[in-house]
């Protein structure tokens, strides 16, 4: 159950779907942070719906999934205006806290059940 406002896990068909494709949600968590802490530069970490199945991708500059055939699900902004007034240098730091407190489960959840 997510936490009002956002955060917390995801439940449903949606938190199914990530048992299935990661393992449990704590994996797609482990591998949704480290793609985000990861990608060089600047850009965006997303969850996608991509042939039947999520993923987890990375983009940078201007490019999107959607150019791609992907279904964008989820987005997390790692540019550096996103986090560097709160966090500095630290984006592992905004990253615990954006998939930990921001993160409304139930627009994705949305999002899931309107590619189906």
């Amino acid at each position: 159950m997510h936490e009002a406002g956002g955060g917390g896990s995801p439940s449903g068909e949606l938190a199914g779907a990530l048992d299935r494709e990661f393992g449990s949600f704590q994996a797609f968590r482990e591998q949704f942070s480290k793609a985000g802490a990861t990608l060089f530069g600047s850009g965006w970490t997303w969850l996608v719906h991509d042939g039947g199945a999520l993923k987890i991708t990375q983009t940078s500059n201007a490019d999107l999934p959607m150019r791609h055939g992907q279904v964008a699900l989820l987005t997390m902004d790692v540019w550096e205006h996103a986090y560097y007034i709160d966090f500095r240098n630290a984006r592992p730091s905004y990253i615990d806290a954006f998939v930990d407190h921001l993160i409304d489960w139930d627009f994705v959840a949305q999002n899931l059940a309107a590619v189906k």
